[in-house]
């Protein structure tokens, strides 16, 4: 958990971690590379923006983000099913609400099976059962051996005593 006030560096850090900002100094990397030509296959991103299209379905947008990052062995359905955005699977994204378009968003992830997931505010705009739902997320792909960094201004509550956390 990456914690600071406003204008810390928070995402400039999450940023520079995934390889979409260049550090001032230095650099960052995986294996003895760059960590920026791992990217697609090591990280999943997630900034402040969703990255969806108003005009898309929401089935559409999961569809075309899974292309985009080359993730499409996942089932976009199953995804949808997860954060109870089911049955708005074929309603365009633009009259969604902003919990339910950050929701889909976070869907988005359950498409890749990259071990590290980069959030940034990850939980902004979602109510207390969409909370629930990413918290139930972050869980499954840590007891799938996946990692995490992230920033927030909420508490993660998640029942850490049932993973097996291995030290670094």
């Amino acid at each position: 958990m990456v914690e600071g006030p406003n204008g810390a560096g928070k995402t400039t850090l999450l940023k520079t971690l995934c390889g979409l900002r260049r550090p001032e100094s230095g650099d960052i990397q995986l294996n003895s590379q760059p960590i920026a030509s791992h990217a697609s296959s090591f990280l999943s991103w997630l900034g402040h923006h969703n990255p969806l299209k108003d005009d898309l379905s929401a089935l559409e947008n999961l569809e075309m983000l899974a292309l985009l990052r080359g993730h499409n062995q996942h089932c976009p359905l199953e995804a949808l099913h997860f954060m109870q955005l089911g049955k708005q699977r074929h309603h365009a994204v633009k009259t969604f609400s902003a919990g339910m378009k950050r929701r889909l968003a976070l869907s988005s992830l359950l498409l890749s099976d990259a071990p590290l997931w980069i959030l940034d505010e990850p939980q902004t705009a979602l109510d207390v059962n969409g909370i629930r739902l990413f918290e139930k997320m972050v869980e499954n792909h840590l007891q799938r051996s996946g990692l995490l960094i992230m920033t927030s201004h909420q508490p993660l509550d998640i029942a850490l005593q049932r993973l097996q956390l291995q030290p670094l």
